[in-house]
């Protein structure tokens, strides 16, 4: 496919759609980058992984400053798994956009996977580089583009049928709410150590399991063949692991809560 074709690829879908995606995350010559379906949209702009970055940063230095003025002191456990928790408030509203816009997610994987192969460009890459509208930075059409970006690694994502699909909408869904409410409990102490060791054990839990089954999934169907080694670890094998380390930690923390029946592991 020529540039013109490829100029044509990353407009067309997106000319009409008031809530698109970047077409394109790179500078061509002569060209800023695409705005989100207004390609010469005026106004403040950021790009997708400063502002995705900007959100677990905030949320994270929040948590731990909250922590900090009530204890006198930062602890590496809560740090952490504050850390992860933020991350996971994060992609729940992802997973949110990922059922609230599959169709998008279908349309513009087609579109990564022709941008890849006419271009050789790096799907995620591409998607996270690219520069939106500061005003829609919260546009579910957007973050329905990690999927679509994503799907090139596994297309599961592109079909409501799937275990992948299913399991992360029902994260999105189903664990902001324990989620804030562990991390409140973990800053504050405002419940019992044991009540919040018996919610940590569920949450953490469930994310090693699902996290753990997901990767089975992935070898049996040996969608993650295709791929390149060092693609696999940093898109599939990577990230997956980060959701099966960190909640055994979460497990072994939220052990010490219930055994110990007081946040001593925390430092206070």
């Amino acid at each position: 496919m020529n540039d013109d074709n490829t100029r044509q690829a990353a407009e067309g879908p997106l000319a009409d759609d008031n809530n698109a995606l970047p077409a394109d995350g790179h500078h061509e010559e002569g060209k800023a980058d695409t705005a989100v379906g207004e390609r010469d949209e005026k106004g403040p702009k950021v790009v997708v992984a400063v502002a995705a970055a900007a959100f677990v940063v905030v949320v994270t230095l929040a948590w731990n400053t909250v922590s900090y003025r009530l204890h006198g002191a930062l602890n590496p456990y809560y740090f952490v798994l504050s850390l992860f928790l933020s991350v996971n408030l994060l992609i729940c509203y992802w997973e949110m956009c990922l059922y609230l816009r599959h169709d998008r997610v279908v349309e513009r994987a087609r579109y990564w996977r022709e941008l890849r192969d006419s271009t050789g460009r790096n799907p995620a890459v591409g998607f996270l580089s690219a520069a939106i509208p500061l005003r829609r930075v919260c546009s579910p059409a957007l973050w329905a583009d990690v999927w679509a970006a994503y799907a090139l690694y596994d297309d599961a994502y592109t079909r409501r049928s799937t275990f992948g699909f299913n399991a992360d909408i029902g994260n999105g869904f189903f664990t902001p709410v324990p989620s804030i409410v562990l991390l409140a409990a973990l800053t504050t102490g405002f419940m019992p150590a044991t009540f919040a060791g018996i919610l940590g054990i569920a949450l953490f839990w469930q994310w090693v399991y699902v996290s753990s089954l997901y990767a089975v999934s992935v070898w049996v169907a040996g969608t993650h063949e295709p791929l390149p080694r060092s693609v696999r670890w940093l898109y599939v094998w990577g990230p997956n692991a980060v959701w099966i380390v960190v909640p055994a930690l979460g497990l072994y923390v939220s052990a010490r809560l219930i055994l110990d029946g007081t946040y001593g592991i925390f430092g206070h």
